[in-house]
């Protein structure tokens, strides 16, 4: 499962960048590069936010290794 946690990890990490560049310069890379609102853009949003959704989980599996790790 660490392939799919760093695959998910990316995938957000490029989303943040692609909601940075918005917030600061207006540009949207994934609709500039795929087109605005495109069956390709909609795909690569989507992902983006189911791994999100899925990071979500990280936070107590995080919580978890750092009490495994504190009883040894």
């Amino acid at each position: 499962m660490k392939w799919f946690d760093n695959t998910a990890l990316t995938l957000v990490i490029i989303g943040a960048v692609n909601w940075l560049l918005i917030g600061i310069f207006r540009f949207d890379l994934v609709a500039f590069i795929l087109g605005n609102l495109s069956w390709g853009s909609r795909i690569i949003y989507t992902l983006v936010g189911l791994c999100g959704l899925y990071l979500i989980s990280l936070f107590g599996r995080i919580g978890s290794m750092s009490q495994t790790e504190d009883a040894m």
